[in-house]
């Protein structure tokens, strides 16, 4: 293994802007599943995107094992890229279960979660490409806890719906998976 002892900070930058705006493509994809006909179609390109998102963090974690130096704190990089790289698989996640449980009609807290979702993707994706020379960052954090409350209400609102007795049993389990 060989390490590098000056940092080349722009392809971490340019690294994590691409695995950004992959998780951004890929959570406009959900809204259009989530309100779309073709969601086979669909699922096939949220499922390229998370293949996309895997190589991307394999290329940041190889390039981590070879750095001396490193942008940011090394710990910082793994936690960044790890998480965005969750959110990606649990987009596909969400994605590959309706299909699987052969889900006929989707919630509207899932439409709405998949929204709220499809709107903090941009702000995170502005905070990546701005990472190397920070400005503005703390307006879309904001933002972006903002809109995680919003996920959070929605969360809640759609368990506490599961259990209302408007649903089949079957419904319930699903949903209660996705």
């Amino acid at each position: 293994m060989r390490l590098s002892l000056v940092p080349k900070e722009h392809d971490y930058f340019r690294l994590f802007s691409e695995l950004a705006a992959n998780l951004d493509a890929a959570a406009q994809l959900l809204v259009r599943f989530m309100n779309d006909g073709d969601r086979k179609g669909v699922a096939a390109a949220i499922l390229e995107h998370e293949h996309v998102g895997d190589k991307i963090v394999h290329d940041i974690v190889r390039k981590l094992n070879k750095s001396f130096i490193t942008p940011i704190d090394r710990e910082d990089i793994y936690d960044l890229v790890a998480t965005t790289d969750e959110i990606l698989d649990n987009i596909e996640a969400a994605v590959d279960m309706i299909i699987l449980y052969r889900v006929g009609e989707i919630s509207d807290q899932a439409k709405r979660q998949a929204e709220v979702i499809a709107k903090a993707t941009p702000l995170l994706k502005e905070c990546m490409d701005t990472l190397e020379k920070p400005k503005g960052l703390e307006e879309r954090i904001i933002a972006i806890n903002s809109l995680e409350n919003d996920g959070d209400r929605i969360l809640r609102d759609a368990q506490a719906s599961l259990f209302d007795g408007e649903m089949e049993c079957t419904e319930i389990i699903k949903w209660k998976d996705i």
